[in-house]
């Protein structure tokens, strides 16, 4: 059902992909800023990376599941015209 409200929205799978890739970066980049701004050390930088880190494997998931439902409507539509 999410899947297709996303899609309807104009939401693709390549949308996903690329916010997955994204977010690693941002990661990366949390990571090191937290590093350098925080006073409190590797502790929070941690958490940081980490927090961020875990929207990457979500906007995959929604990037398969995204394609999949790409795919079959495509296969549907093939076979009706």
């Amino acid at each position: 059902m999410i899947v297709k409200m996303l899609h309807d929205k104009g939401f693709k799978a390549e949308h996903a992909y690329t916010a997955g890739f994204v977010s690693i970066g941002l990661s990366i980049a949390s990571w090191c800023g937290s590093m350098k701004l925080e006073p409190l050390g590797v502790s929070r930088a941690d958490r940081w990376g980490i927090f961020v880190g875990e929207w990457a494997p979500t906007f995959f998931g929604l990037g398969l599941a995204l394609a999949q439902y790409e795919r079959d409507e495509n296969t549907l539509h093939s076979v009706t015209h």
